[in-house]
Parts: structure tokens; sequence; C-alpha cells
């Protein structure tokens, strides 16, 4: 299994620091509104990189952060008149059901920043006694870029460079600093503000210092994958990767992966432009499994691009995949037979569909290519199944197309939903009445169950039904 590091700039085999297991950090969203697609890409990219680990028998140790002290939960808790907590405590709540909605497993642990302050004192205090930090007069602690001679290996940026730049962007307040690109670990407290006491100051961490502070407690000093998206590079995990390995004296992490950005019709998505789209009312428009297959259909190092028309293409693949899914479990659950001598030749064919997936999977998660092998099973399926066909072809073809699905969480066999029972009594009225042959009032059923929502497809199975 190949996979694509920042740090080289190249795909590298993967090879764990302890055999069989694997520590993953993935930098989790600022939790003061609901999650919006941006938000939404990593969490769906590395929940499949997390289950195709698993796929392959690893134990994965995944950590993703919420954090909730921030600029922008303190101004929106001043907006609202009620505390930071209460804010990022909602946002929270409502992260999860997102997330619930996409089929994103929830993290090993889901450490939250504010319940993690002392470590946070004890690294910048580390850091301090070794030259690597310093308190300035009003309590601030800054981190001294210049002595971890390192510093841009990941991002690619020259030291001398980023002088310059830091220098001609440099603003008042901060002339305190030895070096403008020394950068905030402590900083205190403004009135209003949610404060801890520290030996420097009543005050709060800097953004940086919360990853790797989290990072190590729940993972250990080393650990095998840190993940997010490109736009942390810099300076976010460049800053990480300095705190951490001056601190610990070691390596901080042995592969980094970065999503690519997504853009809102071909434009980048903000506010002021008007594109901007959270996943809750994406929710209201499509079931959320069509916005993870939308997002896997394309690599997750390049730029994608969220439009109206790509998701109604999304919602119509998935269908496909689902009604494939649909005719295999019916025709498993009609005949009880054992496979024929030559369903047992058509199920051996069939698991080159299953050798494409993790082909495509294994060369740096291309979950594009893994998603055309799926259609390719569905396709064979389709062809190769019919009412003559045993329980155990169709069983065994379907346990290869959920499992395969599973790793790309997506659900594929739908839970029976419980119909009300004035539904059910048209849809059987629908029945008597075409067995009567009076097809008039059949189709008035039809098209008075079309209005409530529900769509009917006559099959060789029966009469299937769906929520429009």
């Amino acid at each position: 299994m190949k996979l694509f590091n920042t740090m080289t700039r190249r795909k590298e085999e993967f090879v764990p620091l302890e055999e069989g297991k694997v520590r993953m950090y993935v930098c989790g969203p600022t939790v003061y509104n609901l999650i919006h697609i941006g938000n939404a890409r990593p969490m769906i990219i590395f929940d499949t990189v997390r289950r195709y680990m698993e796929y392959k028998g690893y134990e994965v140790n995944f950590v993703s952060n919420f954090t909730d002290v921030d600029d922008k939960i303190i101004k929106k808790a001043i907006e609202e008149g009620v505390s930071p907590e209460e804010v990022s405590s909602r946002y929270i709540e409502e992260c999860k059901k997102d997330m619930a909605g996409m089929n994103v497993k929830p993290a090993t642990t889901h450490p939250q920043a504010t319940q993690e302050i002392d470590g946070m004192i004890e690294m910048i205090q580390t850091l301090i006694d070794k030259g690597y930090a310093y308190p300035v007069a009003d309590g601030t602690v800054y981190f001294r870029v210049k002595n971890f001679k390192e510093y841009g290996k990941l991002s690619h940026k020259n030291l001398d460079d980023l002088q310059s730049g830091f220098r001609a962007l440099q603003v008042s307040g901060e002339d305190q600093k030895e070096d403008p690109m020394d950068f905030v670990l402590w900083k205190p407290k403004k009135e209003g503000e949610p404060y801890w006491t520290s030996p420097w100051c009543d005050g709060r961490p800097g953004w940086h210092i919360e990853c790797s502070v989290m990072s190590k407690k729940y993972l250990g000093e080393e650990i095998d994958i840190h993940a997010g998206g490109e736009d942390l590079i810099f300076p976010h995990h460049e800053n990480e990767i300095a705190q951490s390995e001056c601190c610990n004296g070691k390596l901080f992490a042995k592969y980094w992966m970065h999503n690519g950005f997504l853009n809102i019709d071909n434009r980048k998505m903000s506010k002021s432009l008007g594109n901007f789209r959270t996943v809750r009312e994406i929710s209201q428009q499509y079931d959320l499994q069509v916005l993870r297959f939308f997002m896997l259909n394309a690599h997750y190092r390049s730029p994608l691009n969220f439009s109206a028309e790509l998701m109604e293409a999304a919602k119509n693949s998935l269908e496909r995949i689902q009604e494939g899914a649909a005719r295999l479990n019916d025709r498993k659950a009609s005949n009880t037979e054992a496979a024929s001598q030559a369903e047992k030749k058509l199920l051996e064919e069939a698991k080159t569909y299953r050798q494409k997936f993790e082909a495509a999977m294994d060369d740096d998660f291309n979950t594009a290519d893994a998603l055309a092998a799926v259609f390719e099973l569905v396709k064979f399926a389709n062809t190769n199944t019919d009412e003559k066909s045993s329980g155990e072809f169709a069983g065994s073809l379907l346990d290869m197309l959920v499992k395969l699905c599973d790793v790309l969480g997506l659900i594929v066999l739908k839970k029976e939903e419980a119909l009300d029972s004035d539904i059910e009594a048209l849809i059987q009225e629908r029945q008597d009445a075409r067995k009567a042959r009076d097809f008039a009032r059949a189709d008035e059923i039809r098209n008075q169950l079309l209005e409530m929502g529900i769509e009917l497809k006559d099959t060789r199975e029966g009469v299937k039904w769906k929520r429009i």
C-alpha cells in the first residue's frame, strides 16, 4: 500500500511504526457553527482511509480533535450573549449528527482543546526550558522559529524567504517578538474571554500547540499519519512539527496526508460570495450518502468542484449501486439453492473486481478507481443473475458488494422502512386493482403515492418503493 507523503512529495510504501497498528491524527473542526462541506471533505476522506486500513487488518487508533476555544467561538458567544462553552458544546453535538449522516465513524478519541490545557502548559514550559520558547513582558509566550533548523520542511518553504515575507507583514503589537516569524504558544486574556491560569499570565493557548499536545497524549510522541486539509500545511502543521520535535526530540509524524480544496460552482466557497453550503443544508436536499459518494468520486488530492449537476449525477450513480444490491438481496431471499458449478466459476471471475478495488485503494487511496471497480461488479451481477440464479450465488455477490462499499462508507442495503398504514393500504389496493385489470385505478393510486413522495417500481420480485 502506497500513499503520497506531503513531506517528501512522493508516493511511499506504508510501513507502520508498530506492526499491525496505525496511529493516525486528523485535525478536526473549530466548533462555532454548523460544519460546511469544506469541513466534510477531510472527514469523509480520512474516515475512508481508516476504514481501508481496518479492512487490511490494521488496528487503527484514530484521533480527531474539536477546537473548542477560538476567537470565532468567543465572537459567536458574545453575539448570542452566552458562554463560549455553550456555543462549542452545541456545535460539537451538531457536528456529530452531521458526521453520523455522512456515515463517518466516531474517532477512537475526540479530544477537546479546553480539556487538555494542563498538557499544553506543560509542553510550553518544556519548550522554554529547552530554549525553544520565551515569555515576554505581557505574559505572551512565543516559539523561537530560528532555533528549529528544519522549519519549513513540510511546506517546502525557504526560511530566508519566509523571514522577509514575515517582516513585510509584521503588525503593530508584535514588536515584542525576537523575530517576526516567531509564533504564539500562549497569549494573555482579553476582557470577557475565557482564560486559564499559567506561570506566565492568565490567558489561553495558541491554536498550534493544541494539536501537538492532544496527538502526544492519545497517540504517543511519534505517529504514523497526520492528516488534514491542504490549507493547514502552513503554518499550522509546520508549527506543530516545530513544537513537537523540539519538545520530544523525535520525528513527529512519519507520513503527512492532505486533501485538496473544495470549490462551489468553480469559485472558492465564501459567505461574501453567497455560495457557502453547510452539510445540514445539503441534507435537506439529499441523503448525505450522496455527498459522501460525490466526495469519493474524485482523488482526494485533487481540487473538487461542487455543483447541483454533479450532486445529481452522484445521486443517480449511488442509486444504481443500491438497486443492484436490492436485486441481489431479493434473489438471495427467494431461492435457497446452493451455487451450481457454472455459478462457482462466475464467483471466481467476480474476485477480479475485488482485486481491482484493492489495487486502486493501495495506490494512494484512489477512491474514484475503486468506485469504478464497484460499478463493474454491479454490472457483472446484473448480467449474470436472473430468476433462476441460486441464493448462494446472489448472496456471495451481495456480500462482496456490501463489503467493498462498506470500506467506502457507502450503505448499499437500505434498512426496510416502516410505511404508514395508509400508504401500505394504498399499495395493496393498487395491487388488487392490477389483478382485477382496473389499470385506471392502479395508475390513479401510483400518482397519488407520487404526490406523497413515494415512488413505486414494478419488478420481477414484486413491487418496490422508495421515498423521493
